[in-house]
């Protein structure tokens, strides 16, 4: 029998507490802001600090316009720089958006393919670059412009020095032809 008076003691236990009134508790002190410390577990910073706080881009519109990029989709991949610049309004944001989007028009298969203007932007570029830190594939993007403005001069330079030789060539062909008419006494046909 003792197996079953177990519950029911526990039962009746239980019953007598909630049916005692409860006591009287002292409501809690009033304490102001002033009198509460807070103690954490930080390392010191040194009085004469000079901190800076970074502040970070967002860099994810940036990021997806570079994936869109890699996929292909050139006029997507602009809207997201384009969105990136307009979220992030930190002169290096700007920078690194404008930098994407001259070389999305530096790439021949780019409907925003234009050597004039990829050429101009990157020179513009070049003259407002900020410190901070540059997102890895922008990094890489400048130096591909760089690269890319370099071929271009020597493209350039080469063309030039084509189109002088070629005027040379024309004029030693007339000084021999008019060498031969004066040596031969007749016109050459």
């Amino acid at each position: 029998m003792r197996p079953k008076l177990i519950p029911l003691a526990c039962t009746m236990l239980l019953v007598a507490c909630a049916a005692a009134p409860p006591e009287p508790v002292d409501p809690p002190a009033q304490r102001s802001p002033e009198d509460v410390k807070l103690t954490l577990n930080l390392p010191e910073e040194p009085e004469n600090c000079a901190c800076q706080t970074l502040e970070e881009n967002d860099r994810t519109f940036l990021e997806r316009g570079m994936e869109t990029l890699a996929d292909g989709e050139y006029i997507e991949a602009v809207q997201y720089f384009q969105r990136y610049q307009r979220l992030e309004q930190l002169p290096l944001a700007q920078w690194e958006g404008d930098l994407a989007i001259a070389y999305v028009s530096m790439l021949p298969s780019s409907p925003f393919y234009d050597v004039d203007a990829a050429l101009l932007a990157y020179t513009d570029l070049q003259s407002r670059e900020p410190a901070g830190q540059k997102h890895h594939s922008i990094v890489i993007m400048q130096q591909a412009l760089e690269s890319f403005v370099l071929m271009e001069r020597h493209i350039w330079d080469l063309e030039n020095r084509t189109g002088m030789l070629q005027e040379d060539l024309d004029k030693r062909e007339q000084a021999l032809k008019r060498l031969r008419e004066l040596t031969l006494g007749q016109p050459e046909d």
